[in-house]
C-alpha cells in the first residue's frame, strides 16, 4: 500500500504536481472535449447573430433569447459527432504552436526594426498568414483531409507564383511618385475649405 501511495505521489511530482493532475481530471471529465467546444462555438454564433442584429424587436433593440436559443441548438448540434471534437483537439495545439512562433518572429524583428515602417510590417503579415495556413493544413491534414497528388507535386509552383506575383505587386506599389510639398499643401487647402481637419 505503501508502494501505492509513494507511486502516486511521485507520479503527481513528475507529471505537472497538481495542476497537471487537475488537467488530467477535467480531460476524464470531458471539460477538453465537451464543454471548451460547447463554449467556443456558442459565443461564435452568439455574437455573430448579436452583430448582425437579424432578429430585432419592435423598438429595433437584438432580441438576445432567440439569438441564444439558435446558438445553444448550433452547438449542442455540433458536439453530437466526434468530429468536431477531433477537430478542436487537432487545431488548437498547432494554433498554440504558430501563436508562439508569430510572437518570436515579433519579439526578434522588434529588436532592430522601426514598428513604422510599413514594408517590414507587411512582410510580418505574409509571415503571419502563412503560419496560419501552415497550422490549417496540419490540422487537415491529421483529421485526414489531402488535397490530393497535384497539390503534393504542385505546391512548390504555386508558391513561387505566388512569391513572383508578390514582388511585381511590391515593385508597381514602390515605384509611385511621392506627393511633392506642393500637392501636399493643396491638399491640407482644399480640406480645410471642405471643413475637414
Amino acid at each position: 500500500m505503501v508502494e501505492g501511495l509513494l507511486f502516486l505521489a511521485s507520479y503527481g511530482y513528475f507529471d505537472g504536481g497538481a495542476i497537471g493532475n487537475i488537467l488530467n481530471m477535467w480531460e476524464q471529465v470531458g471539460i477538453f472535449s465537451y464543454a471548451l467546444p460547447f463554449l467556443l462555438i456558442f459565443a461564435l454564433v452568439f455574437g455573430i447573430l448579436s452583430r448582425m442584429n437579424i432578429f430585432k424587436k419592435s423598438d429595433g433593440n437584438p432580441n438576445m433569447a432567440i439569438s441564444a436559443i439558435i446558438s445553444l441548438a448550433v452547438s449542442l448540434m455540433a458536439l453530437q459527432f466526434p468530429f468536431v471534437r477531433m477537430f478542436f483537439t487537432q487545431l488548437f495545439p498547432a494554433l498554440g504552436v504558430g501563436l508562439s512562433v508569430i510572437l518570436v518572429i515579433l519579439i526578434i524583428t522588434g529588436l532592430f526594426i522601426d514598428p513604422d515602417n510599413k514594408g517590414w510590417m507587411v512582410g510580418l503579415m505574409v509571415v503571419s498568414v502563412v503560419v496560419v495556413l501552415g497550422v490549417l493544413l496540419s490540422a487537415s491534414r491529421n483529421l485526414g483531409f489531402t488535397f490530393g497528388t497535384w497539390w503534393t507535386y504542385n505546391w512548390p509552383t504555386i508558391v513561387g507564383i505566388g512569391v513572383f506575383i508578390g514582388l511585381i505587386v511590391a515593385i508597381i506599389a514602390a515605384s509611385k511618385p511621392a506627393k511633392t510639398s506642393t500637392e501636399k499643401a493643396n491638399n491640407i487647402l482644399a480640406q480645410a475649405l471642405r471643413g475637414g481637419r
